[in-house]
């Protein structure tokens, strides 16, 4: 993963630079490469022109279900003064900037397969952009995926120990996060290892997932693992963890934490974890994180926020549980489950 602070203008020379290298990572064409670097270019400017700075994250993600290779993640973050009409700012041509065309966000918009932006008039803005390794726009729209997140590492490392993914298993949807001991390559080899096991088990409970990860990082350091499965026909989701990642979920309004088992899994496996069964609803929202997110933190609660895509959802919480005066001590992940949504994927919204 790469996180650029931009607070001058150099730093949007970096923002281009991260995204070209997460590409080469990925393996993306380079058309895909352009469309990254384009889209990295407008949002780091923005935050320059519009924000007074922010902070650039870019992370490899899975692109949605059913598509292979390695997708690009952007997201943009500030708590600058927001944005009062959405819809105007994505239109070509719109700016708040004398010296500015306006056409950055429209760009952005039609350069990613997905694009997403929430902004609040003086609580600041956030964007996140997907680049897929194969451009969108043949037939209609895919489903956006029911499921997004956000990374970075302690001390802007190049590696962060942290990962989540999801996967689907006929009716079964399950979200993943582990979080690797330590810092560095040995706790991403900890978590990478999780990630690959998840895609081989995806049809088994939760806490049979979890054994079958204890067997597979066995190997590695070890890594604290949350595995939380909605089963759509049975409008439920069942959790379980093992290690110290946090997660809450919202049903009826109302949020609810899930605690996690003491444990590691890969090292020292409890005889006995724990299942907590909650209703699912078109409502629900779950949220996991690892600790390197203050304990303390609060659950969003602007409507408009949690109806939007998962992935502006963590974003956001990442974003507001920060601050210089509470600065981050430790990897961190947040990853969000929704209900389905069948939107388009270019959704932006306030």
């Amino acid at each position: 993963m790469w996180e650029v602070p931009v607070h001058d203008s150099t730093r949007v020379r970096d923002a281009r630079i991260a995204a070209r290298e997460a590409c080469g990572r990925a393996g993306l064409a380079p058309a895909r490469t352009a469309a990254a670097e384009l889209v990295a270019t407008e949002l780091a400017t923005n935050l320059l022109k519009h924000a007074g700075g922010g902070l650039m994250v870019v992370n490899l993600v899975a692109p949605p279900a059913g598509d292979t290779g390695t997708a690009v993640q952007l997201f943009s973050l500030d708590h600058g003064p927001g944005i009062a009409d959405v819809d105007a700012a994505l239109r070509d041509g719109y700016s708040t900037a004398t010296d500015s065309l306006g056409a950055g966000l429209g760009s952005c918009l039609r350069s990613a397969d997905a694009f997403h932006l929430h902004s609040v008039p003086g609580g600041g803005t956030v964007a996140t952009a997907r680049i897929d390794p194969e451009p969108g726009g043949r037939g209609a729209p895919a489903a956006p995926p029911p499921a997004g997140g956000i990374t970075v590492a302690l001390a802007q490392a190049e590696e962060c120990g942290d990962a989540w993914a999801w996967a689907r298993s006929g009716s079964l949807l399950t979200l993943l996060l582990a979080d690797g001991l330590g810092h560095g390559a040995k706790a991403a080899h900890a978590s990478g290892a999780a990630v690959a096991e998840l895609r081989r088990c995806a049809h088994l409970p939760p806490v049979e997932i979890l054994r079958r990860l204890h067997a597979a990082l066995r190997t590695t350091r070890g890594a604290a693992v949350t595995v939380a499965q909605v089963d759509t026909d049975r409008a439920e989701l069942c959790f379980a963890g093992v290690g110290n990642a946090g997660a809450r979920v919202r049903t009826e309004g109302s949020w609810t934490s899930l605690v996690s088992h003491p444990g590691i899994v890969g090292a020292y496996f409890p005889a006995h974890v724990p299942v907590r069964r909650v209703p699912w609803g078109p409502d629900s929202l779950l949220v996991v994180h690892s600790d390197g997110l203050p304990s303390r933190w609060t659950p969003p609660e602007d409507p408009l926020l949690l109806a939007h895509d998962p992935s502006v959802v963590a974003a956001a919480i990442l974003r507001d549980a920060g601050s210089p005066a509470r600065p981050v001590r430790d990897d961190t992940s947040v990853a969000v489950l929704a209900p389905d949504r069948r939107t388009s994927a270019h959704d932006s919204r306030l």
